[in-house]
């Protein structure tokens, strides 16, 4: 069988093969991990925690809907728009008007089915070869940056990166910084692009490093799209003080699935009418139209105030006492090893960084999977960056804090057993 060449991407590719760091064989390696071993301790993951709070409010919600006859009828009975539910779209914008005194209305906001499929769209209106047959990429300003970016393009080579200054800090802490001196913005550009909170390291962008980049966005003429899954205004997993940045010439894109509603798959990019109007026609043709579980519930925690306040009254500090938790076990476990983490400043990720570490983290994690730890290994997070005599980019691991308690400690023991076996201390 004969497949075009964006139905080659899927064809044929093996986890954990030396020239594939896709979401699509890693996703596909820790899934066959789990099916062998059920027992499995997950720390590789974005899946959120529990918080019964949360899925208590989640639940009332729901069960309005379902005892609603008309409510629950255009919840599981009507196609909605493919700019998404008006309802959502109205009550979105009053509460983001209100808020942050954004100058937006529901012209400016579309929903997804999930930020991943709105990425994919985003991505390829603004990257690829042009109507002038200019090839334009995605610049990601601050490397790592997310994995699930890196097969998104239907361009071959569609991302450029650059490595970032690393900023070391006390106890055994370090902090990732865009370098401006280092960051080429030039023709080939066709958006910037950054996480905030990163994923896969917790670092939050300053609103100092934000102004800079919407500045050079400017400049350029290009926009500066942010992925906030974990960030402000919702979930608001951010334990720094980070100001929310949105003005006509950026795209926010935010995401359901950290407020624990990852089933629903729903996604909301927030820009001007230009590019809500073209990403809609876009997810016409590739989804004709959202699912409408996850809007519906959003509508209502819109409605009754309780969208910001679950974000800051439960899931910020819950996953700061997690990060914290997580953190000083390491500490205890690692010892006196050369290690260091980025400073946790949001999303639900610890970075580990193993300086001199004399295996590569893709060793590592496969050394982890046998002994029942699944973790990911850093060289996934890297899309566009073609430094190969940069070591670093292979001495650092992604793990995941959103198990209980005990369920992290034992997963901390085993990988800080056989970090030190790979130094032989």
């Amino acid at each position: 069988m004969k497949f075009s060449r964006f139905g080659e991407k899927f064809v044929g590719t093996r986890a954990g093969s030396e020239d594939d760091a896709g979401i699509v064989s890693l996703m596909a390696d820790l899934g066959e991990a789990l099916r062998v071993n059920p027992e499995m301790i997950f720390m590789g993951g974005g899946n959120p925690s529990r918080i019964p709070e949360v899925e208590s409010v989640l639940r009332q919600q729901l069960q309005a809907l379902i005892d609603d006859k008309e409510a629950c009828h255009k919840m599981l009975g009507v196609y909605q728009s493919p700019q998404g539910d008006e309802q959502l779209l109205e009550q979105l914008a009053l509460l983001l008007r209100e808020e942050f005194n954004w100058p937006i209305s529901e012209k400016n906001i579309a929903i997804a089915n999930g930020s991943q499929s709105a990425f994919f769209v985003l991505f390829n209106l603004f990257a690829g070869v042009d109507s002038e047959g200019h090839k334009r990429k995605i610049q990601l300003p601050l490397a790592p940056e997310y994995l699930g970016y890196a097969d998104l393009g239907l361009a071959d080579d569609m991302f450029a990166a650059t490595r970032p200054n690393i900023e070391l800090l006390d106890d055994n802490l370090f902090k990732y910084r865009v370098d401006f001196d280092a960051l080429n913005i030039d023709d080939h550009c066709g958006a910037l692009c950054v996480s905030r909170p990163t994923n896969p390291t917790g670092n939050v962008l300053t609103d100092e490093e934000m102004r800079h980049l919407d500045s050079l966005a400017r400049k350029a003429g290009i926009p500066l799209i942010i992925d906030g899954a974990y960030g402000t205004p919702f979930p608001n997993i951010i334990f720094t003080e980070a100001e929310p940045l949105w003005n006509d010439n950026t795209i926010m894109v935010l995401s359901l699935s950290k407020l624990g509603l990852p089933g629903v798959r729903t996604g909301i990019v927030i820009a001007s009418e230009e590019v809500i109007s073209a990403f809609a026609s876009a997810n016409t043709i590739l989804s004709l139209a959202c699912g409408n579980v996850g809007p519906a519930l959003a509508s209502g925690l819109c409605r009754d105030k309780n969208l910001l306040k679950i974000s800051r009254q439960y899931i910020k500090p819950f996953y700061q006492a997690k990060a914290e938790l997580a953190l000083g076990l390491f500490r205890r476990y690692l010892g006196d090893l050369p290690w260091r983490i980025h400073k946790p400043e949001g999303a639900i990720f610890l970075w580990l960084w193993f300086e001199g570490l004399p295996i590569e983290s893709e060793e590592l994690y496969q050394r982890l999977k046998t002994r029942g730890v699944l973790v990911v290994s850093g060289h996934h997070f890297f899309p566009g960056l073609n430094d190969p005599d940069w070591r670093h980019s292979r001495e650092c691991i992604r793990v995941t804090y959103s198990q209980d308690a005990e369920t992290i400690e034992r997963g901390v023991a085993i990988i800080a057993d056989e970090v030190k076996k790979a130094y032989g201390a």
